[in-house]
């Protein structure tokens, strides 16, 4: 395999995870950064934790979609994410029924 070959391959798996989100992204409540994956929940719990004088926050996510180009199955029923860096979370406008 070539390295045009593989940059193709790597462009086109991300075209298609780009895709798959624009698709799903009305079906849940919440938009979820991390410094190391970007995911969409309908329930988000945040805890911050402490322990020798070091902050880190645990969040658990349900009804949840993960964005990594790698995952094959990206629908997950549960996540426990743990992160030392800070997160963002929005809470996604609802939109009308489209009849």
């Amino acid at each position: 395999m070539s390295t045009e070959d593989l940059e193709n391959y790597e462009t086109e798996a991300e075209l298609a995870l780009y895709r798959e989100y624009r698709d799903v992204v009305g079906l849940f409540a919440y938009v979820v950064e991390t410094e190391r994956r970007f995911y969409l929940a309908n329930n988000v719990d945040v805890q911050v934790r402490q322990t020798g004088g070091e902050v880190f926050f645990e969040l658990t996510l349900s009804d949840a979609w993960v964005w990594d180009v790698y995952r094959s199955a990206r629908f997950v029923k549960s996540v426990r994410v743990v992160t030392f860096k800070d997160i963002n979370i929005e809470e996604l406008a609802k939109r009308e029924l489209d009849l």
